[in-house]
């Protein structure tokens, strides 16, 4: 068994309890958008914000434009509250030694949010990727693989923290260990990318999570 040097987070489900309160967003957005698509804002999750625009608002820039200015608005007053038991998770991390970085294709705008409401978030992390660093959106693995080359490792000796469907094609596809988060699927769904599912991080033992991937 490989050891595990670097853990990786996803970030809304999986380090802030934000992913009902995007559903909520998205489902209005695409009801008044495209209404033919019912299930659109859950199928989005784990994407970035441009390959939102560029699937389903391509022609439309001026509706980007609104959109946007909603969003950010949405973000300034959205509460970014800790999954349970996050934060004594990653400070058993650090007691371990294990390398820790956030993978999320939020964008810098919507991260200063996070930094405004948590000024220590950064210093929790080694390193925090956002949508500006990758040159593919999830599903495709180009997210986590960056993140194992940033510290040098090899995906195996990586664990990765998911919620999302195209979060778990993308931990996937990249050969990476992965503990799903069951904050936005049901456990059944989850099950067909990992056998390692919990509903937050309290009691969680990193040592005997990483005995099970």
């Amino acid at each position: 068994m490989n050891e595990k040097k670097v853990a990786l987070f996803d970030l809304d489900g999986v380090v802030f309890d934000t992913e009902p309160l995007y559903t909520q967003f998205w489902s209005k957005v695409f009801e008044q958008y495209h209404p033919e698509q019912p299930n659109l804002a859950t199928a989005i999750k784990g994407q970035t914000l441009t390959w939102i625009y560029d699937r389903y608002f391509a022609n439309s820039p001026q509706l980007q434009h609104e959109i946007t200015t909603q969003l950010t608005a949405f973000e300034q007053t959205m509460p970014f509250e800790y999954v349970f038991g996050f934060e004594e998770f990653m400070s058993q991390l650090h007691q371990l030694n294990v390398k820790t970085a956030v993978v999320t294709s939020s964008n810098k705008s919507k991260m200063q949010q996070v930094y405004n409401q948590h000024p220590d978030f950064k210093a929790c992390f080694d390193h925090v990727f956002t949508a500006e660093d990758f040159i593919e959106s999830k599903p495709h693995p180009y997210c986590y693989q960056l993140g194992a080359s940033f510290f040098g490792v090899k995906p195996v000796e990586c664990v990765a923290f998911e919620d999302s469907i195209n979060g778990f094609k993308a931990v996937t596809a990249a050969g990476m260990p992965l503990v799903g988060l069951s904050t936005s699927n049901p456990i059944e769904v989850i099950s067909e990318y990992t056998e390692v599912v919990i509903p937050n991080y309290l009691q969680v033992n990193f040592t005997d999570l990483c005995a099970k991937l």
